[in-house]
């Protein structure tokens, strides 16, 4: 496969609802409308809701500005260049591939596929670059004054605190309430204690079309940051991962939350990717803490064994222990018994449940 037939593929293959969480992730704040998505003109800076997203093309093309067409990757140089930034579509490449965990073809864990890719004239209007980066520069976190959370409200969330997760763990974590936007505010953290973005939950159910959980918009500020390329709790569970050396990877911010509410802080050894996809970088991150074993604890994503879903859900799993088990032992969490409600995370049920899920984990090996 060439270059060109590799990012055509990759492309054209992504999904309308990944197109929107990249989007969202991108603080583009997308509406989804059947084949359609219209989102913000993050292509130039702007404001304005006239970026369109169309299925069948698989392009995007803004309707100020910029007046232009293009693809995924070409948005991806546009934003990561304002400001006068250099980023190359290698660079592009690599960001899709680790943000949606894409396995392709000839596909190295750790290799820098900026140097595989040989010819880059493979389509006129793509730029073309020698510039060559380290793998994990391909994205720079800008990171944000966290003084803004010291003027936000901290108010006894209930519904949190029904399901569990008791108010000091709340507190400890930093979470606020906005109340110009009614929604929960969910600061994360690298690991070095840095704020590289915020996250809402929004507690107005006419405003979930525009998603759940969205990057925070306030002052004239989007604190949006790239998902893919960071662990949520991770600057808070780092050293008991470096003890045990044992890391449970969930998929929302609530379940780390949860299991140092039931188990304590002080043995909390969870991290969240935000998502039901774990990325090389993500992994790079545990395996840099001397990890040996990672434990996926993702979300019940099947109603009935063997239905669809069900094997469209092992196989993703499989993928994922191909991709890392030579590198880390991983283990799964499965529902095998039929315990959990359909899309609840091994931690929504209560300690008890998590701990039977837990000592019934096993790897593929």
């Amino acid at each position: 496969m060439d270059e060109k037939e590799r990012l055509e593929n990759i492309k054209n293959n992504l999904t309308i609802e990944q197109v929107t969480d990249l989007l969202i992730t991108l603080g583009a704040d997308p509406i989804q409308k059947d084949d359609l998505i219209i989102a913000r003109t993050i292509c130039h800076g702007g404001d304005s809701h006239k970026m369109y997203y169309y299925e069948n093309t698989h392009l995007f093309r803004c309707y100020t500005e910029c007046s232009d067409t293009f693809d995924i990757f070409e948005l991806i140089v546009k934003v990561q260049t304002q400001g006068g930034g250099k980023y190359s579509l290698p660079q592009a490449l690599t960001y899709v591939i680790n943000f949606f965990n894409l396995e392709t073809e000839n596909d190295n864990f750790f290799k820098n596929d900026e140097n595989s890719l040989q010819d880059w004239k493979i389509l006129n209007r793509y730029e073309k670059t020698n510039e060559i980066n380290d793998n994990k520069r391909i994205v720079e976190m800008k990171f944000f004054d966290d003084k803004i959370l010291d003027y936000l409200p901290k108010p006894r969330i209930l519904p949190w605190e029904e399901e569990g997760i008791k108010n000091e763990v709340i507190k400890y974590h930093r979470i606020c309430y906005n109340p110009s936007s009614q929604a929960i505010v969910i600061p994360h953290y690298d690991k070095d204690n840095n704020l590289v973005g915020i996250r809402e939950r929004t507690l107005i159910k006419e405003n979930e079309i525009y998603g759940k959980y969205r990057p925070m918009y306030l002052n004239r500020i989007m604190y949006n940051h790239p998902l893919g390329f960071n662990l949520y709790n991770l600057n808070f569970s780092k050293e008991n991962i470096q003890r045990t050396k044992k890391a449970i990877i969930f998929e929302g911010e609530k379940s780390p939350l949860l299991f140092a509410s039931y188990f304590g802080q002080e043995n909390d050894i969870s991290v969240a990717v935000c998502g039901s996809n774990l990325s090389s970088y993500q992994v790079q991150l545990l395996l840099d803490l001397g990890v040996e074993e990672i434990v996926i604890a993702f979300d019940k994503q099947f109603q009935q064994r063997g239905d669809k879903e069900f094997l469209g859900w092992v196989k993703k799993l499989k993928d994922i222990d191909k991709k890392y088990n030579k590198y880390v032992t991983v283990s799964y969490m499965f529902d095998r018994q039929d315990i959990l409600q359909y899309k609840s995370s091994p931690i929504d049920e209560g300690p008890d449940k998590f701990i039977q899920l837990y000592n019934q984990r096993f790897s593929l090996e």
